[in-house]
């Protein structure tokens, strides 16, 4: 007998490529069958057989409060009774633009779009209006969306512009994108020895979720920003994933490097679609209708999804919230390495704020190349063990995971309790 997953997947793969909307979805990685979700409420999700599920993927990162938190559905019910959209300004707009820019001050103007990928290609476009030059860099392992400029891969040495990572991107354009080793000070310095006067922005995840979880090195960041400064490229944060996820502040807050320019999603739209760019008021005034670099959304501000968003930033200003998500997220991953340690398992976990990494390693990478020899076969083990026992990963060894505020005491010891069979069964 199969289950309703499996009937939905097979007749999804007959009308949607691969059987689902995003790639990462369809568990190519690890195996199996994706799981199709009908419910999710504080930190569980159901699905459509009925299993219930602690969730560590938390829509990627977005559902900080958990699912279904009361006040943003009742944000949501307010706004969508006023109407869906207007394709016009509304008051809602500002209140967010005034609060991204008093919770991320380096965002002096700031402009609405409805995903991340939009927001770093249309920083990417503001960055080279402003300065008038082509070239940008981006560093291997961190992803910015699905813009052409942005499916690049490292070419065959330092100063081989980079070569298309997917199909459909001309190499006319990714010959303008240079990609460098994340954490690598010096190659940083070299390239920008070379070629810094025609760098128009460098675009970087400042704590990189899209390799697993990354950190930076300190002196990492503030080489960029000095070279960044020293050369007059524009440096772009992408925080789409870490903005108000590892601080209130973002990573730029929480390791003190004020970029030109930062890109926002995922927590700010509350579960719903909505992105942001923003950065240095002489920056964002290239745009039209000002200026002669072109951005536009029908979408864009949509008055349901800002609401949602807008009472998701007000909730997590509220005292201490912060110190119990990183403790939370901490507990875990202590419970996790304890638990691979008994069973003698290779194994190694961190985590910044809310987001987490877990690695079939010695110790913990800081770099692609580094991610790359951890035991992969090992954590797809892991991963459908965890699945089985209810505990919904990120189907990827590649994936950070996410904790959220209705993430209880009972939630973590239920997790580690899972994490010990599946490291014993390893």
């Amino acid at each position: 007998m199969t289950s309703r997953n499996q009937d939905l997947f097979e007749q999804s793969q007959q009308l949607i490529p691969g059987g689902v909307n995003s790639p990462v979805r369809a568990f190519r990685s690890v195996g199996g069958t994706p799981v199709f979700f009908k419910k999710g409420l504080g930190s569980r999700l159901w699905d459509v057989d009925g299993k219930e599920y602690i969730d560590y993927i938390n829509s990627w990162g977005p559902m900080i409060l958990g699912h279904a938190h009361p006040e943003v559905v009742a944000a949501v019910h307010q706004a969508a009774a006023n109407s869906l959209s207007f394709g016009a300004p509304t008051g809602l707009e500002l209140e967010m633009a005034t609060l991204i820019n008093q919770l991320i001050p380096s965002m002096e103007q700031v402009r609405l779009n409805s995903s991340g990928t939009e927001a770093t290609m249309s920083a990417i476009r503001t960055a080279r209006g402003f300065t008038g030059r082509d070239k940008i860099i981006k560093f291997e392992g961190c992803y910015h969306g699905h813009s052409d400029g942005l499916l690049v891969k490292a070419g065959s040495g330092l100063l081989t512009f980079g070569e298309p990572d997917s199909g459909g991107v001309p190499a006319s354009i990714a010959q303008h994108t240079l990609t460098l080793e994340y954490n690598n000070t010096q190659q940083l310095a070299d390239i920008f020895n070379q070629m810094g006067d025609e760098i128009a922005c460098v675009i970087i995840e400042p704590v990189v979720g899209n390799m697993n979880l990354i950190l930076p090195h300190m002196e990492f960041l503030q080489t960029l920003r000095t070279l960044c400064t020293r050369h007059g490229a524009v440096l772009i944060f992408d925080e789409v994933m870490t903005g108000f996820r590892v601080a209130l502040g973002g990573a730029q807050a929480l390791y003190g490097i004020t970029p030109d320019m930062t890109t926002l999603g995922k927590i700010i739209g509350g579960g719903l679609p909505v992105g942001a760019f923003g950065g240095r008021k002489d920056i964002m005034q290239v745009l039209a209708p000002l200026g002669p670099v072109y951005q536009a959304g029908t979408l864009s501000g949509n008055p349901v999804a800002v609401s949602a968003g807008l009472t998701t930033l007000k909730l997590i200003q509220a005292p201490g919230f912060y110190d119990r998500l990183a403790a939370q997220t901490a507990k875990l991953m202590h419970g996790l390495k304890q638990a691979a340690q008994k069973s003698g398992v290779t194994f190694s976990a961190q985590n910044v704020g809310g987001m987490f990494g877990v690695y079939f390693s010695d110790s913990n990478p800081t770099s692609f190349a580094e991610m790359m020899l951890t035991d992969k076969k090992a954590f797809n083990h892991f991963f459908h063990s965890m699945l089985d026992a209810g505990i919904y990963l990120g189907p990827s060894a590649f994936e950070a995971g996410f904790v959220s505020a209705a993430h209880s005491d009972a939630d973590i010891a239920e997790t580690i309790q899972a994490a010990e069979l599946a490291f014993a069964a390893l």
